[in-house]
């Protein structure tokens, strides 16, 4: 089946010495795998080898079986050429390290048009803007939203985030954040990608990726701490 959709490269890996396995989340059927022959041999191969850099905003035409293996690109080309975030060393940090994230996240192959516009958008925010200081940890919060475990904020009030239940609660059970860490995350519920971006000191930055990461591995089973985070951790130290 041919099919025509826009897509956001989620990791690439290199295959034998000329290839590339390309993973994707596309507007029109979900997470898909691409099968790039020679993607290292052709005489542009350094163009080719660009469009499956992480979070690239692609326009592909492929042809797609739907039989569970590897598919093919028939063309592809730029669907939005990054102005900012491949030269600015924070932006391109946050994409390896949310590129991380989504590989760990999504697995299943089924469309889903609202997270793909939902990451569209996020990644032209990013684009377009300076301070950019929480947009991980924004996007992480609301990707829940469509992973199905946002937190529920009904008792908000209550003193305790309990990272298992994903509820507040009035006392501090062994799956709950300290109290400070629960008044941070809650702070973090009301942001937005264009609040205040020097709301967090850095170090309370730290205690709320941590705190993500911790929500993430309590309601995806074999979710991993991206080997990129370190490099995160020094960028906004």
């Amino acid at each position: 089946m041919l099919v025509k959709t826009k897509a956001i490269v989620i990791s690439s890996i290199k295959y034998q010495e000329k290839s590339l396995i390309v993973k994707c989340l596309t507007q029109s059927d979900g997470l898909k795998s691409y099968f790039v022959p020679n993607a290292f041999s052709a005489k542009k191969s350094n163009q080719k080898i660009a469009y499956f850099q992480s979070l690239t905003l692609l326009e592909i035409e492929a042809n797609h079986k739907n039989k569970g293996t590897l598919e093919h690109f028939k063309e592809i080309k730029l669907a939005h050429a990054y102005q900012t975030i491949s030269s600015d060393i924070v932006k391109s940090t946050i994409v390896m390290f949310l590129s991380e994230i989504l590989h760990h996240s999504i697995h299943e192959e089924e469309k889903n048009e609202n997270l793909y516009l939902f990451l569209e958008s996020a990644l032209l925010w990013l684009d377009a803007h300076d301070e950019v200081a929480n947009f991980h940890l924004i996007l992480m919060l609301e990707m829940t939203k469509f992973l199905g475990f946002y937190p529920d904020d009904t008792e908000i009030d209550f003193k305790f985030f309990d990272l298992k239940e994903g509820i507040f609660i009035p006392f501090q059970g062994t799956s709950c954040l300290s109290e400070h860490e629960t008044h941070l995350f809650k702070r973090l519920l009301q942001l937005k990608f264009d609040s205040n971006q020097k709301v967090f000191a850095g170090i309370e930055r730290q205690i709320l990726l941590k705190t993500l990461l911790s929500y993430y591995t309590n309601h995806l089973d074999g979710f991993k701490n991206p080997k990129s985070l370190e490099v995160l951790k020094e960028i906004f130290a």
